[in-house]
């Protein structure tokens, strides 16, 4: 090649184009093209910041240099093309710059080694060893030869662009026009310009132009030929880019290099080519492998190329990174699994709120919640387990979708530690979770294990456990913070119904056990302050306040209220306390309690208290359920929470059923005549509507009595109502006032 100013061949648009595909990094190319395209001198482009970049037009965007001044020589302008500027631009962002760096910050003789390298490189991998002498003279001789001869862009222009002092320094560039080259220079005038003709911008907008403006456009598209038994011949920016590889490593390589390597075992590279050539081209999707290791998803077109005679030279390959579109599907997959889940999930939600509503006993209860959470495959398995206190293993379970016998296969060591009901599960419920559980073995994959993930909730109504509820799944996104919240729920809601069938059927029942039970244990308070005190305390009633809370209302003996409301302040569970009223024999207090005792643990359990003593630090109790009841269930559940517990007496009684009728005659006995006309007299006058119809003055003027009078007749008929209803209707040791 020659050097500017002599007259020497100049570069076709076929070596540009091998130069810049033998180009191997950004900087390479950039170079070699603003010197190609914009015609700048080394000297320049050592000067060139990307605040010499202008732009003069918006729409179409076009722009021009202000070249720096060098070596005392005058300033100019030249023409940038898009291209150039979004691959300078893209440059100078990714390494950092500002607008007043300078882009190359070298030497100029640094920059024509670089070219050099780069013919050198071209030179070698595609067997062109007339491109190893291209300098950037050579380079700017091109600029020139492409505007000239090519764009037809006026001398003067090019001159101006370019930096020559004079129109002779570009007559080296122009050879003498041949007879056809001036009759078709002409004949353009006479007609417009067709496909790949100057545009009038300057520049020619062919297929090869279209092209690379799409692949400069973006990092995620490359462009590779092949050879006829598919190694790869030209490499460029764009597949570098994408691979990673370098020309110089991977010229020469089979294009299975950029498959995995199961796609390679199953043959599919070789079956790629042959139904390109088969077809006239193939598209399909897959995994590819860059030169890092890493897989990214792509889009690959491949095109035989044939010669003018139809013979098959190789290939040309079109690849586009499909990465960001393959993660958003894979996420809006994932998403959407997890939505079918969740719903699945809300399904058999409702299918055990409607078992639960159908079901008739406890063990009914078990059975039909685990049916309805395996009903559609929502859990590959359910049981419940009951406990016992003895040896703190399931002496009750309800399973489906696995023999009852099965479960401790799957059941955890930790879990095994704390129990079927949980860890604390008594005071605060809460989920278990263990994940990698082996559920069953697949013969049809050499005997690997399936591993699944185990959730299991304490079935609770109030303080009261009543076993524990385990699903198993073999999705590996269940149990998120919302389905935890559907089980526990789904664990309270057992819970209830477990404890409104016992009420239930000790309503319904004829006959009853009475149960007599002692506790010992001093985590209940009344216990605790009988034997420190020495006191005894006699419950008269219980009332529920909150699920949490009950009001009792006690009567105390051999100890002074003092003292014992000393040792309730200590207590976390007595949130208030009261001395309610003194008499000859102790007094009556009233406690709110918000903690766990004898009396409410066996009333969660079904069973009605009929009657409590707590003396020298000993609880009697008794109470009566269902003769149907599972008493054994009952004891347990008791010394769950309260473990110095024992059952002493049992005995099965007929229920005595009180009509109407006999209540009514009941609270005729109590009532003297007075109080049941002033009852009568109230009622019907209006007294107890809202608002009132009849004030107390106007009844007792109708009565002929005193409103005091009135007044104290009504208190007291109210009392013994209120006593009939409440109390013993047999107990007559306090009778009428």
């Amino acid at each position: 090649m020659s050097l500017e100013g002599t007259q020497a061949p100049t570069l076709a648009r076929e070596e540009y184009e091998v130069l810049l595909d033998a180009a191997e990094t950004y900087r390479e190319a950039l170079v070699v093209r603003l010197c190609g395209d914009v015609g700048l001198r080394p000297r320049e482009l050592t000067e060139l910041t990307v605040d010499d970049v202008e732009q003069v037009r918006i729409e179409p965007p076009r722009y021009l240099i202000r070249v720096p001044t060098v070596d005392g020589g005058d300033g100019r302008t030249t023409y940038l093309p898009t291209r150039v500027e979004r691959e300078l631009r893209r440059y100078a962002r990714s390494n950092g710059l500002t607008t007043d760096d300078r882009i190359f910050p070298v030497s100029a003789r640094r920059l024509q080694m670089l070219v050099s390298d780069v013919a050198d490189r071209a030179a070698d991998l595609f067997d062109r060893p007339e491109l190893a002498d291209v300098s950037t003279s050579d380079l700017r001789q091109y600029f020139a030869r492409r505007a000239l001869v090519d764009h037809g862009v006026n001398p003067r222009v090019v001159k101006a662009a370019g930096g020559w002092r004079s129109f002779e320094a570009l007559e080296p560039y122009l050879p003498d026009p041949t007879d056809a080259e001036i009759v078709d220079a002409f004949d353009a005038v006479e007609r417009p310009s067709g496909p790949g003709r100057d545009r009038g911008d300057g520049q020619v907008v062919g297929d090869d132009s279209v092209i690379r403006l799409l692949l400069a456009a973006s990092d995620r598209y490359a462009l590779l030929r092949l050879d006829a038994d598919g190694y790869v011949e030209r490499w460029n920016r764009s597949a570098a880019a994408m691979f990673g590889y370098r020309a110089g490593e991977i010229v020469g390589t089979h294009v299975s290099t950029f498959y995995p390597d199961e796609a390679v075992d199953d043959g599919v590279p070789e079956r790629a080519l042959s139904t390109a050539i088969d077809e006239s081209g193939y598209e399909h999707e897959g995994w590819r492998v860059a030169e890092d290791g890493s897989r990214f998803r792509a889009t690959e077109v491949i095109s035989p190329l044939r010669d003018e005679q139809g013979r098959h030279r190789g290939f040309a390959v079109f690849v586009r990174d499909v990465s960001p579109a393959h993660e958003e599907l894979e996420e809006l997959r994932t998403r959407r699994d997890e939505l079918e889940r969740r719903y699945a999930v809300a399904r058999a939600h409702r299918g055990v709120t409607r078992a639960l509503l159908e079901a008739t006993d406890h063990e009914g209860i078990e059975a039909s919640t685990c049916a309805a959470l395996t009903a559609d495959r929502v859990y590959e398995c359910a049981w419940i387990d009951r406990a016992t206190h003895a040896d703190r293993r399931p002496n009750s379970r309800a399973a489906s979708g696995i023999d009852p016998d099965a479960v401790d296969r799957l059941v955890p060591d930790e879990w095994r530690e704390d129990g079927p009901e949980g860890p604390d599960a008594a005071t605060e419920p809460t989920i278990a979770v263990a994940t990698d559980v082996a559920l069953a073995v697949d013969e049809a994959d050499d005997g690997a294990e399936a591993t699944g993930v185990l959730a299991r909730v304490p079935l609770v109504y109030g303080d009261t456990v009543y076993g524990s509820l385990t699903v198993a799944t073999d999705a590996a996104e269940a149990f998120d913070e919302t389905e935890r919240g559907w089980l526990e729920t789904i664990g309270q809601q057992v819970g209830y119904a477990i404890a409104a069938i016992r009420r239930r059927n000790l309503l319904l029942s004829d006959r009853v056990v009475e149960l007599e039970l002692e506790c010992r244990d001093d985590d209940s308070f009344f216990v605790a302050a009988s034997r420190r005190l020495g006191c005894r305390f006699e419950l008269d009633s219980l009332v529920p306040v909150s699920e949490s809370t009950q009001l009792y209302y006690l009567r105390l003996e051999g100890a002074s209220p003092a003292d014992v409301f000393d040792l309730a302040a200590e207590d976390a569970g007595i949130e208030d306390y009261r001395l309610v009223e003194t008499d000859a024999e102790g007094w009556r207090v009233e406690f709110v309690v918000d903690s766990s005792c004898p009396i409410v643990t066996l009333t969660e359990y079904g069973t009605t208290v009929l009657d409590a003593r707590f003396e020298g630090g000993t609880a009697t109790i008794t109470a009566e359920c269902a003769a149907d009841a599972d008493i054994r269930t009952i004891v347990d559940g008791l010394r769950a929470v309260f473990p110095d517990s024992e059952l002493v007496g049992k005995r099965e009684t007929e229920r005595t059923v009180r009509t109407a009728r006999e209540f009514r005659e009941g609270l005729e006995d109590r009532l003297t005549d007075r109080q049941e006309a002033s009852l009568r007299a109230a009622y019907f006058g209006g007294y107890y509507d809202w608002p009132r119809e009849s004030t107390a003055e106007e009844i007792a003027d109708a009565m002929g009595i005193s409103s005091p009078t009135l007044h104290n007749h009504l208190r007291k008929g109210q009392h013994e109502l209120l006593r009939t209803f409440f109390d013993d209707p047999g107990d007559d040791s306090r009778g009428p006032d």
